[in-house]
Parts: structure tokens; C-alpha cells; sequence
């Protein structure tokens, strides 16, 4: 009943509009940064842009030596132990200060075996699952070289076969399966 009156008491309001779209709120937003990019990019020196393409040539440089690029997607469970408590899923940390290593490469092992048994994709499991923002992509890392992760995961992945799943894999970020795509 009081909730009715407020929101025909707004409703009725000139002064009052509702915004109930998320994305205008969003583009609204980027409306205001675009501009501040635009000039931040336009003040950027030569300088500035020298040194980016020099870091960048020294990654493709590292990534060409000892096996050259490999692609990966992967499924991340953190866990108390992580070095960053917290993911897209879990903005705060709540779940992730509360999840022992164990539980979590128990969730991961669960995970794993509906992959390797049909039941679901790994892509679709990673999006659903990931505490890694790489889930909206399926999991995608996208290409890599060495050097570029942490070592851990590099080894793993760099021994894996093209198609193939790893183990659980222990980094400092968390606990993950690996599946090499290229």
C-alpha cells in the first residue's frame, strides 16, 4: 500500500524521471568519459608512444623464444589463498575469503568431470563458473607467449596438446583447468 502511494506520488511528479534502462544509464556515463579520452589520447607525447611500441615489440620478442604463442581458455576458482580476493562474480570478496583451497579445487574437479563427460562445455561451464573476467569470452585468454603468465600456468599450458584439458593447476591467483586452443 505505501509502496503504491510513493510510486504514484513519483509517477505523477514532473521534476521526477525514471531511468529504467541500464544501458542509458551506462551510455550517459560514457558519453561524459569519451570526450576526456579523446583529449588524453591527443596529449599523448611521441615519447609516450615510443615507449608503448618498444614494450610491446619486447612481448612479441619474449613470446617468439621457446615455443612461441599458444591460446587458452581456462576456468578460475579463487579461493582464500588468492592474491586478489575478489572477481566479476563476487565484487566484495564475501565467497572467495570463505572458500578454502580444498573446496575449491573440489568445485573445480566437479566441473571438470561434466566437461570431460558430455554434460556441459567448457565454455559454457567457464562463463557460468569463472572468477576470471575472461568468462564472458568462454573462458578465451586469447593468444600468448612465454613470459606472459604466470609460471605455473604458462608451464601447464605450454605441455598441454591442442584440445586437451589440464589438471588442476595452482597459482597465485587460484586454482584452474586449462584447455589449450591453438
Amino acid at each position: 500500500m505505501v509502496l503504491e502511494q510513493y510510486r504514484s506520488y513519483i509517477e505523477s511528479d514532473p521534476h521526477f524521471e525514471v531511468q529504467t534502462d541500464v544501458s542509458d544509464v551506462h551510455n550517459q556515463e560514457a558519453a561524459k568519459i569519451e570526450p576526456d579520452r579523446k583529449r588524453k589520447k591527443a596529449s599523448t607525447s611521441t615519447a609516450d608512444r615510443s615507449e608503448k611500441e618498444n614494450r610491446k615489440k619486447k612481448v612479441k620478442m619474449s613470446s617468439s623464444k621457446g615455443g612461441g604463442e599458444v591460446r587458452a581458455s581456462h576456468i578460475l576458482i579463487k579461493h582464500e589463498g588468492s592474491r586478489r580476493k575478489a572477481s566479476w562474480k563476487d565484487p566484495e570478496g564475501r565467497i572467495i575469503k570463505n572458500t578454502t583451497r580444498e573446496t575449491a579445487v573440489s568445485q573445480l574437479k566437479a566441473l571438470r568431470e561434466d566437461i570431460v563427460s558430455g554434460k556441459a562445455t567448457f565454455e559454457d561451464i567457464a562463463s557460468r563458473f569463472s572468477d576470471c573476467s575472461s568468462a564472458k569470452r568462454g573462458g578465451d585468454l586469447g593468444p600468448f607467449g612465454r613470459g606472459q603468465m604466470q609460471k605455473p600456468f604458462e608451464d601447464a599450458t605450454f605441455a598441454l596438446k591442442v584440445g586437451e584439458l589440464s589438471d588442476i593447476v595452482d597459482t597465485d591467483s587460484g586454482v584452474h583447468i586449462i584447455k589449450r586452443t591453438k
